[in-house]
């Protein structure tokens, strides 16, 4: 049996679809559980009960558990620890001060250690890492390709430090990176509130999007959907550029015709 441990986004939403017809398990922290999932029989859990969350899923009989969706850290209480999870306390806090890949690494060993494999969003549904080339009806002039390899270095540096996997580019000069706040976050920083930008900021420009360069790519994978092409619209860009086998495109149909529609380009990047 698998079971999904979600996060916020639509990401989650998919993945239970796709379980439809076997048996399954949703589960979600506190706090995140999809707005598609407020009918459906899910698992909320708080990180300091997490021990009795893996009780209850050996004793379900899960074998494998997804991660999926954007989490932000918790605040721990220790006042809410319950004693299948003491024993894991240190485990927890510890994991809590590393970077966001260690402190998933940690967690996934809590599942691991009680016989759950930890698979990745591409083992339930492989469709939504599409295939390198361009999949609009624009496509990258050169120049906007030279763009995309100045990202790409650009992303490289940030996952070395952990610290995100999007960027926005226009004419070799980068005007955003992605932090804490996340891709839609960064998106509206350049063009708030639907004003002008600044005289000094070249205009057109790309998003680009990849896994870290040491991103276990069973989680926390970057996405692309709808509402991505929609903020990259508002904020004037020209394009959205993905690394192949790296980045999940939500909703492909819709993704890709919503770039038309907006005249973007949607390149998946070798």
């Amino acid at each position: 049996m698998r079971a999904i441990v979600a996060g916020a986004g639509h990401l989650p939403e998919i993945l239970a679809a796709r379980l439809q017809g076997a048996p399954h398990r949703l589960c979600a922290l506190e706090g995140f559980v999809p707005e598609g999932w407020a009918a459906l029989d899910v698992d909320v859990f708080r990180i300091e009960q997490i021990g009795s969350l893996l009780n209850r899923l050996v004793e379900a009989g899960v074998t494998q558990v997804c991660f999926a969706g954007v989490i932000r850290r918790p605040e721990m209480d220790p006042t809410k620890v319950d004693a299948a999870s003491a024993p894991l306390l240190g485990r927890l806090v510890a994991a809590a001060g590393q970077g966001d890949d260690g402190a998933l690494r940690a967690v996934a060993a809590l599942f691991e250690e009680r016989g759950m494999q930890v698979i990745g969003a591409q083992d339930i549904a492989p469709d939504l890492l599409p295939q390198a080339g361009c999949l609009t009806q624009a496509e990258p002039t050169e120049a906007q390709r030279a763009d995309a390899a100045r990202a790409e270095e650009i992303v490289e540096a940030l996952g070395r430090a952990d610290v995100g996997q999007a960027c926005v580019v226009a004419k070799g000069q980068a005007l955003t990176v992605e932090g804490l706040g996340g891709t839609d976050w960064m998106l509206r920083s350049i063009d708030p509130a639907g004003r002008a930008r600044a005289p000094w900021m070249p205009q057109g420009g790309l998003l680009f999007k990849a896994p870290k360069p040491t991103q276990d790519r069973r989680f926390d994978m970057p996405t692309v959907g709808p509402t991505t092409i929609a903020l990259a619209h508002s904020a004037g860009l020209e394009g959205i550029v993905i690394k192949a086998e790296g980045v999940f495109l939500i909703d492909p149909q819709a993704s890709i015709a919503a770039a038309n529609d907006a005249g973007l380009f949607l390149w998946v990047r070798p």
